[in-house]
C-alpha cells in the first residue's frame, strides 16, 4: 500500500517516529538501525526524512514500520518470512545489526550474533539461519562459483573468499547474482574488510 513516506519528522522517541506528509502524521515503528540515521528532532523546524515502509495488518491491529534503506526493508521482509519470526523479533534483530551484519551472520552461520537480539533465543536464531540459507540454496552455490570465476579473472586468488562471501551476502539481502556481481566489479576491494565491501556494494546498488 505504501512504499515510502517523505515528510517532516514531527515526533521522535525510542522505537517510534512520526512523519507529517500532507498534513497527516504517520506513526512508524522504527528499528535501532534506522533510529541512528534520523536527524535530530527540531520541533520548530522539523527535518525532512524519507522512510521505506511495510504495513502489517492483523485481525486486531495495523502497524506501519519504517526503514532508512531499501536493504533494511528487504531484510525485514526476509526475517518475517521465517516461521515463528514476527515483526517484533525482526525489529529487535535490526536494532542490534545492520543489514550487512545480518547478511554476514547468515552466510557465516553466526547464530550467537543473531540471538543477542531481545526476545530471540538460540533456537530462533538457528531457524533463521537454516531457513534463509535453505531458501537461497542453489542460488548461493551458483553465486559462489560465479564469484570464484569473477575474482580469478579480475583480481587473482587473493581476496576471493571475501568477494564470494560478499556476493552471497548481497543475495541474502535480496539482490540477484547479476546485480551483486556488477556492483562488486566496480569496487576496489583489495584492502577492504568484508563488511566494508558489502556496504560499498550496497551504495553502488542504491544508485543504479
Amino acid at each position: 500500500m505504501f512504499y515510502h513516506i517523505r515528510g517532516g519528522l514531527t515526533y521522535f522517541e525510542s522505537g517510534m517516529a512520526v512523519i507529517d506528509c500532507g498534513g497527516v502524521g504517520y506513526k512508524l515503528t522504527v528499528s535501532g538501525t534506522t533510529q541512528n540515521t534520523l536527524p535530530p528532532y527540531n520541533e520548530d523546524n522539523p527535518p525532512i526524512v524519507k522512510l521505506y515502509t511495510y504495513l502489517s495488518v492483523r485481525e486486531d491491529a495495523m502497524e506501519l514500520y519504517g526503514f532508512a534503506t531499501e536493504s533494511e526493508l528487504s531484510t525485514f521482509k526476509m526475517l518475517i518470512s521465517v516461521s515463528g519470526i514476527g515483526p517484533k523479533a525482526a525489529m529487535a534483530i535490526l536494532s542490534i545489526m545492520t543489514p550487512e551484519q545480518f547478511a554476514l551472520a547468515v552466510v557465516s552461520e553466526d547464530t550467537k550474533a543473531i540471538s543477542r537480539a531481545s526476545g530471540v533465543g538460540a533456537k530462533s536464531a538457528a531457524r533463521i539461519v537454516l531457513e534463509l540459507k535453505d531458501k537461497l540454496g542453489a542460488t548461493a552455490k551458483s553465486s559462489a562459483a560465479a564469484a570464484d570465476t569473477f575474482v580469478a579473472a579480475t583480481r587473482g586468488d587473493s581476496g576471493s573468499n571475501k568477494l564470494s562471501e560478499a556476493q552471497n551476502a548481497l543475495i541474502v539481502l535480496g539482490y540477484s547474482r547479476a546485480e551483486a556481481t556488477s556492483a562488486l566489479r566496480s569496487i576496489k576491494a583489495d584492502n577492504m574488510e568484508l563488511e566494508e565491501i558489502i556496504r560499498s556494494a550496497l551504495m553502488v546498488l542504491s544508485k543504479s
